[in-house]
């Protein structure tokens, strides 16, 4: 068997992979149910929320969405406005129209990209949330600093007298 290292007729990446099918065969069930685990883990995420905050997470796709807020645009007008690629917009466009961020509609041979019919409730309702929960955290640090500010001065008090 060749090691991964070894310089011979495999690439490198040809030897990994052999070396993970290798691991399967010798143990199907581990696989299997690694697997399995991560599948579970998957199901049980918000699809909806994962994919608008996973389209928001990124400052180009922010700024399309922006954009589009003003005026429809072509993904052509959007490349040149962001200094790249038609590829590279077509895939930012491609992940926020998945989020329902964004519409396109193709008439001839340009693509024009309408902010979609989305609205983000959901996003804000969850934001809104964790928003309520960190205010009524930061108000008991509040309170806990005015009592050691007001212990503090008591202190002082008494040791000056």
């Amino acid at each position: 068997m060749q090691r991964i290292g070894d310089r011979g007729s495999r690439s490198p990446a040809a030897a990994l992979r052999a070396a993970r099918s290798a691991q399967r065969a010798r143990s199907p069930l581990a696989y299997a149910d690694s697997w399995h685990i991560l599948n579970r883990m998957v199901q049980y995420a918000s699809g909806r929320l994962d994919a608008s905050f996973s389209a928001l997470s990124d400052a180009t796709r922010r700024g399309v969405l922006e954009q589009l807020g003003r005026a429809d645009a072509s993904i052509t007008d959007l490349a040149e406005k962001f200094h790249m690629t038609l590829t590279g917009m077509k895939k930012h466009v491609g992940v926020l129209e998945q989020a329902g961020l964004v519409t396109t509609e193709k008439v001839g041979r340009v693509r024009t990209c309408k902010i979609g019919p989305r609205r983000l409730e959901e996003e804000t309702a969850w934001i809104e949330r964790y928003r309520q929960l960190w205010d009524a955290r930061f108000d008991e640090l509040d309170k806990v600093v005015e009592e050691l500010k007001r212990k503090e001065k008591v202190d002082g008090r008494k040791k000056r007298e």
